[in-house]
Formats: C-alpha cells, structure tokens, sequence
C-alpha cells in the first residue's frame, strides 16, 4: 500500500501506551497463508489473463507458419460481358467468293453461297472462366525461418509473461505484508486505547477524591482522543491493504483476509551472508533479450535469403466458354512450375541485410546494458535487505529497553516517585518502538521479496495455469 509507512510514521509519535503484540489464533501458518496467495494470484490475476491471450494468439501464429508448407486450394471465377474496344477482320467473303462464284459457273448451280467477311472483338463478350486453382511451394527459405521466428515469439511472449509473473509474486507478498503490518498496528492501538482510557478513569477518580489535578484529567482526555484518531486511521489502512490484496488475487474487495505472522525466510539468512553473490542470469528480462537476439538472426538469415531461387508448382482444373457452355471442349487443366530468382534490384536487397546487421548489433549493447542494470538492482536490494535487517535487531532492542523503562516508571508513578507526565512519556515511548518493530519486520519481509524479485530466486510453477 503505498501511504502505508507515511501514515504509520504518524502514529509512531502519538500518545499511545504500548501493549504486547497480537498474537494471532487462526490453525494456518503465516507462510502457507502467504503461498496460498500468490498461487491464486498467478492463476486468477486479471491482468496475466489478459497476457494469456497473447501467448494463445502466438500459439495460433505458429500453427498459421507451418500451414504454409503445404498447398492452397481456391476456386476463382470470372463472367465477362463486352462491347465496343479494338476490333481484328477477316477477310473470308474476298478470299472465297471468287472462288465460289468459279465453281458455280462450272457446276451450273449455286451450291457455293457468297459468304461476308468476318470482324470479331478481342475483348470476349458473354464469357466465363471457372477453375479451381492449386499452388503448392516447393523451394522457399523464408517459410521455413518465419516459422523459427513465430515460436520464437511464442518464446519471448512466454518469458514477458514470466516476468509479469514474478512481478505479480513480488506485489502480493509486498501487500500481504503490508496487511500484516497494518493490522499489527491496529492491535497495538486498540490495546494502547484501553491502557488510555483507563488512566482517564483513574485521574477522574482521583480528583473526585481530592488526590488529582484537573490539568491531569484533561491531558488523559487529549491523550485518548489523540489514540482514537490514530486507530480510526490505522484501521482505514488494513481495509486500503486488504482491498489491495484481494485486488491482485481477483478476490472481492470487501473479503477479509487474514493476519497470520509469517516466519522469517530461510534463504534470509543467506543473504545476510557475505560470501553470497547476487545471480540475476535467471531473469525472465535477459532469457527475453536472448529470444530476440535470436529473432534478429533470424531476420537476418530472411533478407539474407533472397540470394536463393522460389520454386513452386501449380494446377488449374478449369472450364472456359461463351453463353454457359459446359461440355468437354471447354473444360481443361494447366499445370506447371514457376522459379524466381532476383537478377538486379538496385542494391535495396544489401541495404536490407546491413540494417538487420545493424539491428542485431544495438540488440547485443541492450542485452548488455541491460545485464548491467539487473546487477546494480540486485547489488541495491540485497544491501536493503541488511539494512532492513539492522534496523529490525536495532528496533528489537529499542522495544525491550522501552519495555523494561516502562515497567520502572509505572511502578514510580504508583508509588508517587514519578509524575504522571513521565508515565506518558514512557507510554509513547514503549509504543513507538513496538511500532516501529512491527513496521521494520515488515519492511525487512518487503526488501526479501524485492531481493527475490531482482534475483529471480523465487521458483515459479512451470506452467501459467
């Protein structure tokens, strides 16, 4: 919750008396609560549903490229209707009347009729084409390296998903704390309320008594109006950390969600140990970065490839004629090859190669900077997480001093050693430090799960079911 600290800062300097921790009654150990969490997470966060679609739709991509090795089958028709347009003559009646009228006069007949000449259009009126139309490539290196390159983007929308993944882990358990925390504080409030109130009551008695100060009663009347405005606060916080929680795990907002104190991590301690060096080569970041490289191989292997011949094979079943003629003349098949090989192309084909080079080579340098960068933030969080965690033994001690100085001035002020303002102050002081144990235990647990964030430690499950 991103106010979280910023309000409990606040209520570290009130006016409450400081009370022992909660202690929690539920079966459930806080680390299998926490596990149970992010694996409803990682199943049901609406955003990685979303990204899910993505890796679906790149699924269907590869399936699409390797469609492409086989053949394709279409029908195509085409109906013409012509007027008009260059016409050819054929002279037919000049070349053959002569002739006719010859063989009428020595056959005394007119069996030879005088026939006209002949133009037709080229363009063909009333005609129609019909065939179905089959291809088929048998030599062509680019289906081959688009289909390297689609379950390559598979691959890199996988890892882009694994990253959001271990993100998503990172926020839960960061809100999962920040729960813990806040409800922490509420107790320590709510215990710290009723410490205040009974201080009231008792300066109240004793003036009614003759043995109190009126001065008194009112600093005890400030001081539980001053616990009660910290506790209304610290409470809107665990509903805002709730609500967050729930949010990440696609829960209702409302759900409540329990405060089981986690133990510390295991591997904690191995970080805390210097002979520990912080690994990022897990990063879903650089597996992402390596699949693109290899995708920008593979760009250059295909504007590489023009050099090499097209071949392909294709067979028409087809069926031509004028006014819907169907009979064996009009139908037909053609079949053949076809080979494309690039002679001259002014030089476009080298500049393609060279901007894939180029490409390739900016690719290497991110990858690089990129490693670069993960290394800093992995030095960064794993030094957060010492600090964090000598901030939480040095709260610890603060908490036990505060509690035994506390204990000493409560039994001063019942024996009339130590004044009432004392007590106070030594009130506010057992309090602040308890909250400031429970708010350090929780930025420790948060630096931990930032530190697994940067170095990929935390083991993902393998699919995103």
């Amino acid at each position: 919750m991103t106010n979280t600290f910023h309000r409990l800062s606040k209520l570290i300097f009130g006016g409450a008396t400081g009370i022992a921790l909660l202690t929690s009654s539920l079966p459930l150990r806080g680390q299998s609560v926490l596990d149970q969490y992010v694996t409803e997470a990682l199943r049901g966060n609406l955003v990685l549903q979303e990204r899910k679609v993505s890796l679906e739709k790149a699924m269907l991509a590869i399936r699409e490229a390797k469609r492409l090795f086989g053949p394709t089958v279409s029908f195509e028709t085409q109906y013409t209707l012509a007027q008009g347009g260059r016409r050819i003559s054929f002279p037919v009646g000049d070349l053959l009347n002569p002739v006719y009228a010859t063989l009428n006069q020595l056959t005394a007949s007119s069996r030879f009729p005088q026939i006209a000449n002949v133009e037709e259009q080229f363009l063909p009126d009333n005609f129609y084409d019909v065939r179905i139309r089959s291809a088929m490539p048998l030599l062509n290196p680019e289906i081959r390296i688009n289909l390297d390159i689609r379950t390559r983007q598979a691959e890199l929308t996988q890892a882009e998903i694994d990253t959001y993944r271990r993100e998503l882990v990172k926020e839960v358990k960061s809100a999962w704390y920040d729960h813990l925390m806040t409800h922490q504080a509420v107790a320590i409030l709510e215990s710290a309320l009723g410490l205040v109130e009974e201080g009231l009551r008792l300066n109240r008695s004793l003036l009614a008594n003759g043995k109190g100060l009126p001065a008194q009663v009112v600093r005890a009347e400030a001081e539980v109006a001053s616990v009660e405005a910290r506790l209304s606060s610290a409470r809107s916080d665990r509903r805002n950390a709730a609500a967050r929680l729930n949010f990440l795990v696609n829960h209702p907002l409302t759900d409540s969600v329990p405060a089981v104190e986690p133990d510390l991590p295991m591997s904690l301690l191995q970080v805390l140990s210097d002979s520990v060096r912080a690994q990022v080569g897990r990063r879903e970041e650089l597996r992402g970065l390596g699949i693109a490289t290899d995708i920008g191989r593979d760009m250059l292997r295909m504007v590489g490839s023009y050099r090499k011949p097209r071949v392909g094979a294709f067979l028409d079943l087809a069926s031509q004629g004028f006014d819907f003629q169907f009979d064996r003349r009009s139908a037909f098949y053609l079949g053949g090859f076809s080979l494309q090989l690039p002679i001259y192309a002014g030089g476009r084909n080298r500049m393609k190669v060279r901007q894939a080079e180029l490409d390739l080579k900016a690719l290497g340098s991110r990858t690089l900077n990129v490693s670069r960068q993960l290394e800093l933030s992995a030095l960064v969080a794993r030094n957060a997480v010492r600090d964090a965690h000598a901030s939480w033994l040095s709260a610890q001690r603060e908490e036990k001093a505060s509690v035994q100085y506390h204990q000493l001035v409560d039994r001063g002020y019942r024996e009339g050693v130590n004044t009432y303002i004392e007590l106070l102050e030594a009130r506010n002081q057992l309090t602040s430090s308890r909250l400031q144990s429970v708010i350090r235990r929780c930025s420790l647990l948060k630096a931990f799960a930032a530190y697994e964030r940067e170095t990929a430690a935390y083991q993902l499950p393998l699919t995103n079911e």
